[in-house]
């Protein structure tokens, strides 16, 4: 028995985490984790449950557990909407007591992915528009999202985006007027806008910082200002980040995922165009001033033969 509880004491001083009950997490099985919770592979699934190191207190536990409560309620929120499913979020197959559990996706979540591959731009436009039609479900189920990041933001199986994390999300009452409530300083538009970070990072190949708490002291969130953001100048659909960078750019999602469907290649189709205006106007051109030179030279050739000839 004794044996027994040295083994168990090294794998608790081995393991980073452990569950509700006291038992060590092995580090090969845990996917991620944040603030308040951790998530483990069982299979096909993925689990997440309160975040408890060794150490934690029980205040600190008892805190995690809260927030994931929390979670549960706006996955419940979003099942309530049985005729209206989001496709675009990571699945939840079951909520337990102290866990929730979710699709395993195997592509792991956007920011790894993009440090090791450099997706096509077809690839991306097809994210964005993904990411922008399930913000639009999400806030037609009443829900700010607040925290939308590319860690936040998986790739199943064929590369399509599944949201997950909703532990900070603010649920509103059913019948809220989704373009003018403002929780906290949580709006449509910090959503947008986070949003907007998202793909400038998935095109700049760098992350953006979009702060809505700009110093220590800030006791809510707020829209940051343009100074604080990247410059999108000669960035792919940077008029459409700078749109969501904007208060009021986009009224609501609904008006970024159009503004997405209707700007495909466009933009990148439009230069390539331009070019081959300006090269045509520039042969063009030349054709026409070669024309008026060789006329030149032959009635000069005219008149000096015309000369000689008198002269003789």
């Amino acid at each position: 028995m004794l044996q027994l509880f040295i083994i168990i004491d090294l794998k608790m001083a081995a393991s980073l985490f452990m569950d509700l009950d006291g038992m060590p997490i092995l580090d090969s099985d845990v996917i991620g984790y944040g603030g308040s919770g951790v998530v483990v592979r069982r299979g096909n699934l993925a689990i997440k449950m309160p975040l408890r190191y060794p150490g934690s207190s029980e205040e600190d536990v008892q805190s995690n557990i809260k927030v994931l409560q929390h979670e549960q309620e706006v996955y419940r929120r979003f099942n309530s909407f049985t005729e209206d499913l989001i496709d675009r979020i990571v699945p939840c197959s079951r909520l337990c007591t102290n866990a929730i559990e979710l699709g395993f996706m195997e592509n792991g979540d956007l920011r790894s992915y993009l440090q090791k591959h450099q997706p096509s731009r077809t690839v991306q436009i097809a994210w964005f528009r993904q990411m922008a039609r399930a913000l639009e479900q999400i806030h037609g189920k009443y829900v700010l999202l607040c925290d939308i990041a590319s860690r936040n933001i998986l790739l199943d199986s064929d590369l399509s985006i599944k949201i997950c994390d909703f532990s900070e999300a603010s649920i509103l009452p059913l019948g809220t007027t989704m373009e003018t409530v403002n929780d906290q300083g949580f709006s449509v538009q910090t959503d947008i806008g986070l949003l907007g970070a998202v793909i400038y990072e998935v095109i700049a190949g760098q992350q953006c910082k979009f702060n809505l708490f700009d110093g220590p002291a800030a006791s809510q969130a707020t829209f940051p200002h343009r100074t604080s953001l990247p410059s999108t100048a000669s960035l792919w659909l940077g008029h459409i980040i700078e749109k969501c960078w904007t208060v009021g750019g986009f009224q609501n999602a609904h008006a970024l995922s159009q503004a997405l469907e209707s700007a495909d290649l466009e933009q990148e189709n439009h230069s390539t165009n331009k070019k081959c205006t300006t090269l045509l106007e520039y042969f063009r051109g030349e054709t026409e001033t070669s024309i008026i030179v060789l006329a030149i030279t032959f009635s000069a050739l005219i008149a000096v033969t015309t000369w000689v000839r008198r002269q003789t």
